[in-house]
């Protein structure tokens, strides 16, 4: 018996269940978010100025490219569903990664 014949099969006796009263089913609920804000141009400057960080910094933040957080700051192009999501992930401080400083010493040879 095919895997989807078994589901199938599986599925209707459990509707044959249900209406028989033999069976109780049960929902689950989930709560969507709203969906994130658009950010302008100066609004994702902002949040990476507030953060502290380069652009190319805030790209590896974001996982993306340097070119695409120029874009976004220059209005060139806007961040997508799921771009604008990350930025308010980061505007809201759910995930702000530190910056810390430290010394670079020259390899010798």
């Amino acid at each position: 018996m095919s895997k989807l014949f078994k589901d199938l099969h599986d599925g209707l006796t459990e509707i044959a269940a249900y209406k028989k009263d033999k069976l109780t089913l049960r929902s689950e609920l989930l709560e969507i978010p709203e969906p994130p804000a658009n950010y302008t141009p100066r609004d994702v400057k902002k949040i990476r100025e507030r953060g502290n960080y380069s652009q190319g910094l805030f790209a590896k933040v974001l996982n993306v490219s340097i070119k695409t957080v120029q874009a976004w700051e220059s209005g060139e192009r806007t961040p997508s569903h799921a771009a604008l999501r990350l930025l308010e992930i980061v505007d809201k401080g759910i995930y702000r990664p530190e910056v810390t400083s430290r010394p670079v010493r020259p390899e010798r040879s």
